[in-house]
Order: structure tokens, then C-alpha cells, then sequence
């Protein structure tokens, strides 16, 4: 049997609701609130204001936006950037304020896992920690030269020891940028904006 429809031609209420307040349209994409305020600010996911100022997401359209940018979406967000870092919760950061900027953002734990990452689609943009175990950012930005070639891949690195070697070394070794952990994210939105614009 089919739900009644009112004689406007409305819709009839179902169990799931077509709007979504901003807390719930989060967690349907399961970003943080933060990310998905910065892409509706840029347009990237509509979001209607109801009167007292609060927005309200309408369900089809963040199926649409899942289905162009999600894994196996139809069309690529924007450049895609590998963050290869140990730290989970410096990966989550940069991949929110990247992915705010209109980047497709990938992740890796280890040195490992952003090799593998690499083999199977090279990014337009590594971000990469120095300080990690057993293979370093180093190793791994030498690695990824041998396979790709100098500069194939721009690379920007970061590393919790700020000192000046450490800045000449980065360019030495072929890397695009350096910045020091803990970093300023904007400054790091902004280097990569430069290297790969959206």
C-alpha cells in the first residue's frame, strides 16, 4: 500500500527525513560539523537557512554529493593529496581543512601504506611526516623519486625538528615545501594551493 500523499501534492512524511539539520547532515557524510559549515560557505553541498538561522540540508542533496565525490563517485572532488603521517589525529585535521578547500584527500599510517597508496593512483600532491617509524619521510620521498622520478610528484614535508639544515635539506632532497609540526594548517592549505590549485 502506498502512503497517502496530501492533497497539495507534498511528500508524505516517512520515517526518514528529507532535511537534515546540521549536526545530522554530518554524520551522514561522517564528517565533522566544521567541514561541512566550510562547504556549504563555498557552495560546495547546499545548505537553506531556516528563519532563525539555522541550516537545514536537503537529503538529495547530499546523496548527489556523496555519489560525485564519495570512493567510486563519477567525477573527482579536486586534486587529490596523499597524506602519508603516523599520527591519526594530524591526518584527520589536514584531510578535514583540505578537504573544505575542495582537495580529495587519501591517507596512509605509515611509509608502507603510502607506497602502496602511490602504486595504485599517484596523487598531485604528497603531504609527508619526516619523523616516522621504522621507514622515515625521507627513505619514503627517496623511494618515491626512484619510482617516479624527481619532482613527478611534488612533495611537501613536515617535521616536529624546525631548524634551518632541516629546511635546506627538504629542498636538497627534492621536496616543494617544509613546515614544521606542529604546523599552522592554513599555511599548510596555502602551500598547497600553490603547488596544485583547486
Amino acid at each position: 500500500m502506498t502512503p497517502p500523499r496530501d492533497p497539495i501534492g507534498r511528500r508524505a512524511p516517512t520515517n526518514e527525513p528529507d532535511w537534515l539539520t546540521l549536526g545530522q547532515a554530518a554524520k551522514y557524510l561522517g564528517v565533522a560539523q566544521s567541514t561541512i559549515r566550510k562547504w556549504s560557505d563555498v557552495g560546495r553541498v547546499p545548505a537553506f537557512y531556516t528563519p532563525g538561522g539555522h541550516r537545514r540540508y536537503r537529503r538529495g542533496d547530499l546523496d548527489a554529493f556523496l555519489e560525485r565525490s564519495g570512493p567510486g563517485g563519477r567525477g573527482r572532488t579536486g586534486p587529490v593529496v596523499l597524506v602519508v603521517d603516523d599520527d591519526a589525529g594530524a591526518r584527520a585535521l589536514v584531510r578535514a581543512n583540505l578537504e573544505a578547500e575542495g582537495y580529495e584527500v587519501r591517507e596512509a599510517a605509515s611509509a608502507g601504506e603510502g607506497l602502496a597508496a602511490l602504486e595504485e593512483e599517484a596523487p598531485d600532491l604528497v603531504l609527508l611526516d619526516v619523523m616516522m617509524p621504522e621507514v622515515d619521510g625521507w627513505e619514503m620521498l627517496r623511494q618515491v623519486q626512484e619510482r617516479f622520478g624527481v619532482g613527478a610528484i611534488p612533495v611537501i614535508v613536515f617535521s616536529g625538528k624546525i631548524e634551518e639544515r632541516a629546511v635546506k635539506d627538504a629542498a636538497a632532497r627534492g621536496a616543494r615545501g617544509f613546515l614544521g609540526k606542529p604546523f599552522d594548517v592554513q599555511q599548510l592549505v596555502d602551500q598547497a594551493k600553490q603547488i596544485t590549485p583547486v
